[in-house]
């Protein structure tokens, strides 16, 4: 059976592809299991922007001390705890190098911000370590009450045309679903020069501890629930944008990466399933997706991606709002 697919141009064996987590991409050993497993590719963990801010002005600090202009200036930045980045710059690039050396399936490096910063420069330095594509995570909450959408959208195409004035190699965009028209924002993504969008950012909601008064960080995996969002975008996305769509969120089982081959997708992420259940799950979902294929008939993947996108399917109101009043309509209480 013919898992193979493209993207970004990438030709890969299957659409399984590790996306960015530091537990299971941060250590060399993993990536080398990941491989084993049958992962078609790999994004390496998130390297911040606040890595970036923070070496740049530490070395600016060094280079001026004693010259009367600001040796106190880290004292202003703002606190950001420097011990829970694992890994630094340098060997941030270090580690895409070691990859490329020692397992052979593409390496995405990732680079998480919200703003243009220090990015361009060191897209460059991940493209020369050999990097083979690269995910931009623009994680950014707008919080400012006079920052219209125009403006905030603005900023996401800039930085995709910044990134990819500077790289030859090919750049994902990981969307966030918070746009006023998530429709138009991803055709300007896509006419910007993103190659890719990763459909979608699962931001992270802080939690309160009402007993310690006491904000908190609450990282909740995904369910399977969680990947109608992004299969629904990736329908309605596919066939009418010339970025490819990458599936992530809710992916734990081989039908629910045909699910969203079926919307479109050309490849599907996995990282909660494997934070569970270990790498094994890669082989095991690849071996569920040959034998479903298999048992239907199909010679291939490619019979099966956009089959069931918006742009394919004979009722293309169940992905917009006339599919909502009918599930309203029809569902049974129990009440």
């Amino acid at each position: 059976m013919d898992l193979s697919t493209t993207y970004m141009g990438l030709k890969l064996r299957s659409p399984l592809v590790v996306g960015a987590a530091a537990p299971l991409t941060e250590d060399i050993n993993n990536i080398v299991k990941i491989a084993e497993a049958g992962a078609a590719a790999v994004v390496l963990h998130s390297l911040f922007e606040e890595q970036l801010d923070i070496e740049r002005l530490e070395l600016e600090h060094h280079l001026s001390y004693g010259t009367e202009s600001f040796p106190e200036a880290l004292t202003y930045f703002p606190q950001v705890d420097s011990e829970i980045f694992h890994v630094g710059s340098q060997q941030y690039l270090d580690r895409i190098r070691q990859a490329k050396e020692t397992v052979n399936i593409p390496i995405i490096a990732s680079l998480n911000g919200s703003s243009l910063g220090g990015w361009c420069d060191y897209a460059r330095s991940i493209e020369q370590a050999g990097a083979d594509a690269l995910e931009l995570n623009i994680y950014y909450i707008p919080t400012d009450l006079e920052l219209s959408g125009t403006d905030l959208e603005q900023a996401y195409l800039d930085i995709v045309a910044a990134v990819k004035s500077q790289v030859t190699i090919p750049v994902a965009i990981k969307l966030s679903p918070y746009f006023s028209n998530t429709a138009n924002m991803a055709k300007k993504l896509s006419e910007a020069g993103a190659d890719a969008l990763v459909l979608f950012n699962r931001f992270y909601q802080p939690d309160i501890d009402a007993e310690n008064l006491e904000v908190r960080s609450n990282i909740l995996l995904s369910t399977p629930q969680d990947l109608r969002l992004p299969m629904r975008w990736i329908a309605i996305l596919y066939g009418r944008i010339e970025a490819d769509l990458a599936a992530t969120s809710g992916i734990h089982k081989a039908t629910d990466a045909i699910k969203m081959l079926m919307a479109g997708a050309s490849i599907t992420q996995l990282v909660s399933v494997l934070l569970r259940h270990g790498f094994g799950q890669i082989t095991a979902i690849e071996t569920q997706m040959k034998q479903w294929l298999l048992d239907r008939e199909y010679e291939s993947l490619s019979q099966l991606r956009g089959s069931m996108s918006q742009l394919n399917c004979a009722d293309k109101d169940r992905f917009e709002r006339v599919q909502y009043v009918k599930a309203l309509q029809t569902y049974s209480s129990l009440l």
